[in-house]
């Protein structure tokens, strides 16, 4: 089998069309027949080139019939179709799916393809791959179907889902992690996700222009698509928000060095990598970048702010995210209300039973 290096070698050999590797690793050559425009799907960068200049030359025909489409192709074809209306970040790990997950019927024709098979692929993916894996995979399958070929009903019994338990860190767990930040290109970042509860994306987003004084604009989002870092709106309409920054956060600013237009040059990975080492040099649990989002959103419940003002920091359209997924507590402020109630009943252990009240 070729290797990818000799693949692209081939690639770049070809012309009209030219084909261009996929993040799945397979190859895609695009044409256009009668008007319509057609993507080639193969593992080999030469063969969906042959094809292409096949079906254009009329050589081999093309599928007219939806029926006649594997899975995969149906899914690519999905894929492609989805392209400029869906986030970067969603394309990209939906490209990832025929390649990892199904893999049973992936080369299965839409007309042959039946309910069992289904739930045979996806009881081999429930074997080694989490559920929310699995129910994302036979998402993306359904949507598939449901445009090329409607005939079939699902109904497949899929894994249980995993209730996620929030795990933030403590008070002194986020002061040792912001005294060993300090000075370092992670300070920041760190700061306007704890301090701020910026989502990671917002913060990568931030160029100079949009601090004005001490008021903070997040008006974009920087995310990892298939062929690098894109810009994007904010995730929601309320997400376009201004805040006012503290002076800690501005001097930490003033001494940060202008590499470009962004605030912040770190990479997605580097922040989630460096953070991860950070935690394990501190001895900490392990916690994921957007968990100190939830911290945010934890400080604030516990402080007593309303749901409107701290739906409006977070960004969030409405405050149903607060309520499903924010309504938890940090362990100190838990064990302080289970000392109120066990101090309560307490109390009622030594309470004299033979006092009577006035109606007995």
């Amino acid at each position: 089998m070729a290797s990818n290096s000799q693949y692209r070698r081939w690639a770049k050999s070809l012309k009209n069309p030219t084909p261009v590797e996929l993040p799945s690793g397979r190859w895609r050559c695009q044409i256009t027949v009668n008007g319509k425009r057609l993507s080639i799907i193969e593992d080999d960068p030469r063969t969906a080139h042959a094809k292409a200049l096949a079906i254009k030359a009329d050589v081999v025909k093309v599928r007219s019939k939806p029926q006649d489409m594997t899975v995969r192709e149906a899914i690519d074809r999905y894929i492609d179709s989805k392209d400029s209306v869906l986030s970067p970040t969603t394309i990209k790990n939906y490209r990832k799916i025929p390649q990892n997950n199904l893999q049973g019927i992936m080369g299965t024709r839409l007309g042959d393809l039946t309910q069992e098979a289904i739930q045979r692929a996806v009881n081999e993916d429930a074997k080694k791959l989490s559920p929310k894996s699995v129910r994302n995979a036979h998402g993306l399958l359904s949507a598939a179907l449901r445009e090329y070929y409607p005939d079939i009903t699902l109904r497949t019994t899929l894994p249980q889902k995993i209730r996620h338990e929030i795990a933030i860190p403590t008070d002194a767990e986020v002061a040792a992690i912001l005294a060993a930040a300090a000075g370092t290109d992670m300070e920041l970042p760190l700061l306007l996700a704890i301090w701020m509860g910026l989502r990671q994306s917002e913060i990568r987003g931030i160029t100079w222009d949009c601090i004005n004084g001490n008021i903070l604009h997040i008006r974009q989002a920087k995310v990892d698509g298939a062929d690098g870092p894109v810009v994007k709106t904010t995730k929601t309409y309320s997400g376009d928000r201004k805040l006012r920054l503290p002076p800690y956060i501005l001097e930490v600013i003033s001494r940060t060095e202008r590499k470009g237009e962004y605030l912040v040059t770190l990479s997605g990975q580097a922040i989630y990598k460096r953070f991860m080492r950070l935690c394990q040099s501190l001895g900490l649990p392990h916690y994921r970048f957007h968990d100190l989002r939830h911290l945010n959103a934890s400080v604030m419940l516990a402080l007593g702010v309303p749901n409107r003002y701290a739906q409006d920091r977070m960004g969030h359209a409405t405050d149903n995210m607060l309520k499903a997924v924010y309504q938890h507590t940090m362990v100190e402020t838990r064990a302080q209300v289970d000392d109120m109630v066990d101090a309560h009943f307490e109390a009622l252990l030594h309470t004299d039973c033979t006092q009577k009240t006035e109606n007995h």
